[in-house]
């Protein structure tokens, strides 16, 4: 890979001290390094070069990158691992409400996203996709800067790309807020039309064939794009209405083109879709009982707690009275069980993550906390059921 001068290299080891403390998109931003190094030359929409980072991600921890945009520009995000690392990026607006999200769209394993953004700040939040130790680069750029990634048709691994806009074959969608189910060989491209300005959430799925979706307008411009928003199915959210107008929607499989895809087209529903960010676990539901949270009280030392969990997530809030060590562990009581973990402070910003410990498909979380309130989640992963037993333990320095 070329490399050039104006590139701001930042290790995080654990929870690494970020050059600048931020508090940017909803909090998804604590933490988190200027692209270029300082909020100035992360302007992507003037920077003569792309701006890139090298990050050293351990321990399920996410590295954070902080941009912005003065002016509404076409830009190219992409996260590209050494060796075998295998990252995954979401991108998040200025309020904190995820723009985009991808796995594998980069190929080879890389993650990345093409999107126009409105003028202000964003942040990508790059994790590792199993949570193993990881060395990547995270670049930013406009369409006509130099890519990190090869892109899907570059090798991604048997699949169909979902960012060709070629859609003169696009197969007819039908009503908005209905369902349409083919493969991507059946029909890799539907065409529908808004006769007012619509906003829009657009689904993907069928997790044995790893769907992956874009948007295009008209012109054949990339409005939004994803992979593995839900497991390994696809979600674009579009909260600013759309103009009216003609639109095509490429779907593309990254395991098998053969099998069915169920795509749906509804108008965007924001309370449906907080539920579905608390359901999925990638947002802390709020303390004041519109979201079912079971409080644990105070944890002395140790608690355990057995629960029967799905893939969506079951709350737990507990409180702790003094810096300590959080361990918290989540391990399937029944053969098959995929356990998972998330844990949040009482503001709602990610403290740490898991899915699977170096012990199986089971979860481990070891963290240092502030006395506070904490959010736990706990869920199953694909298509796991059953007990998950949950075992919070807390420890204090040696005096």
């Amino acid at each position: 890979m070329t490399r050039i001068p104006l590139i701001s290299t930042a290790l995080l080891l654990g929870l690494a001290s970020p050059l600048t403390a931020q508090d940017l998109c909803g909090g998804a931003g604590t933490g988190g390094q200027w692209i270029g190094g300082n909020e100035g030359a992360s302007d992507i929409s003037t920077a003569d070069v792309y701006r890139e980072q090298m990050a050293l991600v351990l321990g399920g921890n996410a590295y954070v990158s902080l941009f912005s945009v003065s002016e509404t520009t076409d830009v190219r995000i992409e996260a590209a691992g050494r060796g075998s690392g295998d990252p995954l990026i979401e991108i998040f607006d200025a309020a904190g409400g995820i723009v985009a999200s991808d796995d594998d769209s980069g190929g080879n394993g890389a993650a990345r996203s093409e999107l126009s953004l409105d003028p202000g700040s964003y942040c990508i939040s790059m994790k590792s996709y199993e949570d193993a130790p990881m060395t990547a680069f995270v670049r930013v750029g406009r369409q006509d800067q130099e890519a990190l990634t090869e892109g899907m048709s570059g090798g991604g691994g048997g699949g169909s790309s979902s960012t060709s806009s070629d859609c003169s074959n696009a197969r007819p969608f039908g009503e908005i807020g209905t369902s349409s189910a083919a493969s991507v060989d059946e029909a890799s491209h539907w065409s529908f039309t808004l006769s007012e300005p619509t906003a829009l959430t657009i689904t993907a799925e069928n997790d044995a064939a790893d769907p992956t979706i874009a948007l295009f307008d008209s012109g054949a411009n990339t409005l939004a794009e994803n992979d593995d928003s839900d497991g390994l199915n696809s979600r674009i959210t579009q909260p600013n209405a759309l103009p009216a107008g003609d639109y095509c929607l490429s779907v593309g499989a990254l395991n098998d083109t053969s099998l069915p895809i169920n795509v749906t087209i509804s108008v965007y529903d924001a309370a449906a879709e907080l539920a579905a960010l608390y359901a999925r676990g990638e947002a802390a539901p709020p303390l004041d009982g519109s979201v079912m949270v079971t409080d644990l009280g105070a944890l002395a030392s140790r608690l355990r707690q057995d629960v029967q969990v799905g893939n969506d997530v079951a709350w737990y809030s507990l409180d702790v009275t003094e810096a300590s060590l959080l361990l918290l562990e989540a391990i399937a009581a029944s053969e098959g069980g995929d356990p998972w973990l998330v844990i949040f402070d009482d503001l709602g910003r990610k403290v740490a993550e898991n899915d699977d410990s170096t012990d199986g498909l089971n979860s481990m979380i070891a963290t240092r906390v502030q006395p506070g309130k904490f959010i736990i989640g706990v869920k199953q992963v694909g298509d796991a059921q059953g007990f998950v037993r949950l075992l919070l333990e807390r420890y204090v320095p040696a005096k």
